[in-house]
């Protein structure tokens, strides 16, 4: 019987986990990296062991470290949570030979599944259909595109898709390096990349009694980087034949490995419906939760049962209800090429309402730092039906309140109702066709006028009153002294002056507004007859303003110039805090390089970018070496164009 429990993760995951153990009466223990040492999950846990350092590769990827922290803090059972450890063998037989009850899969379920091009092997003998693998070294044009993975691990790192045989070497010398540095494994193999394919998966429970749970499917095909945005159950257009032969394929793949515990059996359908084996996640995944809004299960507890020795509750999984959708929050841009943002989160608020869960391993006031995955939350909604799971998690994604740095959130929102989401015409190039419209700033100026006109009455109710409520009717022309607030809302870059006066009667906005009521987080404006609510926060020179309809940011000028206006043309500035490292071949002051050439690769919350030379000419300066880390604006090199025109075309 588990008592304590140790969690081999951090963040979001392992709150999640200590969620069930609190319920089922086991104490539960945390590790944390230095970087980590003020995190929700730390606060969360019975007890906590520090892992000195703050790169996973110091901290939370040490498995003697962490086996060491179990035995030092007296747990009898290890969960790894996923990402990290999870799909580590040698991690699971250290846990096991340590006396620790290991809450997994067999080792060798794990190491048969490690592998993916192993995996395509075993997978084949046991009759799962796949896609053929292509040799890179003999690839020609007519296997293009092709899809490079890495054969350890998972979460699109490793990944690339390759449109020109010209662009092979390349991409296979980056899907390397990065698969490496993620997974400790710089083996990468290609397999044909299915264009307009959705990604299918089935949720594997199985016991060590023969029992062997299909808990449905799940659709994940909006991704980007090739990691999953937004996640439902069940997959919505499959009709019954298929839904069973992904069952029966995925049932099969956990017989033809001995498994036990949670697992999911992932696939690729293309779009004349054939399914394609990709891989065994021999974890629980990160879009557990609509599986368990389906089937009224939780899954971390049938893990503990599982590795106890229990055999699951019936020899069939419950009756599916409902329909459930999760979205994820990530601390990113997305139209800047889904940039990871870092800072202080000083709010996050998601509306409690019936049918709606909220997993995060952040709280208001936490940091979000450059060291680790830059999900904030996961928010999830079940309802009786797909369609009203959708509006549901759409408006309560609208309603959050996220203070801090730029989120994915008004992305989510829009792919949300965008309408081939809402009649799931789904596939994995869903944001390759719609991104540049999802992440338009919208054309009304005139709202963000109204949010901005909020934060300077706000802003002006604090200073004049001491917590009431100031109350006003029609405004009159009262000769006064006008004020001027400068905003510029964020991250668009358009600028407000925002007048109002100040009179015995209080405070007189602009004409065509009314002021209604004013407080200091609280405003109420009326325009052309409509009466609207502001929730304003002021964070430094920032200001959120939350609306019933969206959120606006606005920071108040004057403001620190932007580090790109403080640098001549062509310098190339580290778009965020990171470590970079590599540079290209051959790179050096003097060479000679082309516009869109990458030149630096920097490493940011477990991802690459690539920075790239924003016009052809001559590398006449550089900063950049593998190892240095930057801060955000840190001028890494500068790039100087010909002198005369004509040198160019030339």
């Amino acid at each position: 019987m588990i008592t304590t429990l140790l969690v081999a993760n951090r963040g979001e995951i392992a709150c999640r986990i200590f969620r069930t153990c609190r319920a089922l009466g086991i104490a539960t223990v945390a590790v944390y990296s230095d970087a980590d040492a003020d995190a929700l999950h730390v606060r969360e846990a019975d007890t906590a062991v520090r892992l000195p350092g703050a790169a996973p590769s110091e901290t939370y990827l040490r498995g003697d470290l962490v086996v060491a922290a179990a035995l030092a803090a007296g747990a009898g059972a290890v969960h790894p949570g996923y990402g990290f450890l999870s799909e580590n063998a040698a991690f699971a037989a250290a846990v096991q030979d340590a006396g620790l009850l290991w809450v997994g899969p067999p080792v060798k379920a794990i190491e048969l599944m490690a592998s993916k091009t192993r995996a395509k092997e075993l997978m084949a003998a046991a009759g799962v259909p796949l896609l053929a693998p292509v040799d890179p070294g003999a690839a020609r044009a007519e296997d293009l595109p092709l899809l490079l993975k890495a054969a350890s691990g998972g979460g699109g790192r490793g990944m690339r898709i390759v449109r020109e045989l010209a662009d092979l070497p390349g991409e296979l010398t980056a899907a390397a390096a990065e698969a490496l540095s993620a997974f400790g494994d710089g083996e990468v193999f290609a397999e044909p990349y299915v264009e307009r394919g959705r990604h299918v998966e089935v949720q594997i429970m199985a016991d060590e009694h023969d029992g062997v749970w299909a808990l449905g499917t799940r659709d994940c095909s909006l991704q980007r980087r090739h990691q999953k945005v937004i996640e439902e159950a069940p997959a919505p257009g499959l009709d019954e034949r298929l839904r069973d032969r992904l069952h029966d394929a995925a049932t099969a793949a956990a017989r033809a490995v001995g498994y036990r515990g949670a697992g999911t059996v992932e696939f690729l359908v293309a779009a004349d419906g054939r399914p394609y084996f990709l891989e065994m996640n021999t974890r629980l995944q990160v879009e557990h939760p609509v599986t368990e809004a389906v089937f009224g299960l939780d899954l971390v507890a049938l893990q503990l049962r599982v590795a106890e020795g229990e055999p699951l509750p019936a020899a069939v999984p419950p009756q599916p209800r409902g329909h459930a959708v999760e979205a994820r929050l990530y601390a990113e841009d997305p139209a800047r090429n889904w940039q990871p943002q870092t800072g202080a989160l000083h709010a996050l608020d998601v509306p409690d309402e019936p049918g709606l869960r909220l997993d995060t391993g952040y709280t208001g006031g936490d940091t979000i730092g450059v060291h680790y995955d830059p999900m904030l939350a996961k928010v999830i909604a079940h309802a009786p039906t797909r369609t009203e799971a959708v509006r549901l998690l759409a408006r309560a994604l609208e309603r959050a309140r996220v203070h801090g740095p730029v989120t994915n959130r008004a992305l989510l929102v829009r792919s949300l109702r965008h309408p081939d989401f809402v009649a799931a015409r789904l596939d994995t190039g869903f944001y390759d066709r719609h991104l540049s419209a999802l992440t338009e700033e919208p054309d009304d100026p005139g709202a963000a006028l109204l949010a901005a006109t909020a934060a300077a009455l706000a802003e002006a109710a604090h200073r004049t009153t001491t917590g009431g409520v100031a109350r006003f009717g029609a405004w009159r022309n009262v000769a006064s002294q006008p004020q001027l607030r400068r905003y510029r809302s964020e991250p668009d870059g358009r600028e407000h002056d925002i007048t109002y006066r100040t009179t015995r009667d209080g405070l007189v906005p602009a004409e065509g507004i009314r002021l209604v009521a004013a407080r200091p987080g609280r405003v109420t404006l009326e325009a052309e007859g409509v009466t609207r609510h502001f929730a304003v926060a002021g964070h430094g020179d920032r200001v959120h303003v939350d609306t019933a309809t969206g959120s606006y940011t606005f920071t108040a000028l004057p403001r620190f110039t932007d580090p790109a206006e403080r640098t001549e043309p062509g310098s190339l500035l580290a778009p965020m805090p990171g470590t970079v490292v590599r540079l290209a071949d051959g790179l050096a002051a003097g060479t000679a390089v082309e516009a869109g050439q990458p030149l630096i690769w920097l490493e940011a919350m477990k991802m690459e970018h690539r920075i790239l030379a924003p016009a052809s000419g001559t590398l006449t300066a550089l900063h950049a070496a593998p190892g240095l880390q930057v801060e955000v604006g840190a001028l890494l090199a500068v790039v100087t164009g010909p002198a005369d025109p004509a040198e160019e075309k030339a």
